[in-house]
């Protein structure tokens, strides 16, 4: 008795049993492929749903701080006569600080462009603040670095804070 035609058996039904299991896979695959877009799917609309308000709100919070560093905002908010040029300007520069160091986590929630409009504001409201106290005198008032401000900010081709917020509602724009 030779073990030869055992083994012819035994491969032979190996290889229908590959088959087989292979075929079936093939045709379970779609369904299996298109259950899990579905729970991704799922998931992706759960996750949307909890952090769209908190996106929604972190642009909300950058709109307010555009505002909030606004010179024409800002100089009312500090109350500029009481101060000389170089105490309102410290005053000035930490507040827009604190003001950018108050938001800065909103980036997480925020577009990339969205947020680079954010740090150019930052960084424009500081240069015009920069400008205006190197044009005054040493015994200046707050008063006149407020109308210095004000006069370089009026001067100014393109409010930044208004195109600010105006690229910020459009990012928005493009979430919905």
């Amino acid at each position: 008795m030779s073990l030869f035609p055992y083994l012819l058996d035994i491969l032979k039904y190996t290889i229908a049993g590959l088959g087989i299991v292979w075929i079936a896979f093939y045709l379970i695959k779609p369904y299996l492929d298109r259950d899990e877009k579905i729970q991704l799917l799922e998931f992706k609309k759960a996750v949307s749903n909890q952090t769209l308000p908190l996106r929604l709100q972190a642009y909300e919070r950058l709109v307010l701080f555009i505002e909030r560093v606004n010179p024409a905002n800002m100089l009312i908010r500090l109350n500029g006569p009481a101060y000389n040029a170089h105490e309102l300007y410290s005053l000035i520069v930490e507040d827009i600080r604190n003001e950018y160091q108050h938001n800065i986590t909103q980036q997480i929630y925020v577009s990339a462009r969205a947020w680079s409009v954010v740090k150019r504001v930052k960084e424009d409201t500081l240069g015009i603040v920069n400008n205006a106290i190197r044009t005054l005198p040493e015994t200046a008032s707050g008063l006149d670095l407020s109308k210095t401000i004000l006069s370089n900010l009026s001067s100014l081709e393109d409010n930044p804070y208004d195109i600010g917020a105006s690229l910020l509602r459009k990012d928005l724009e493009e979430l919905f």
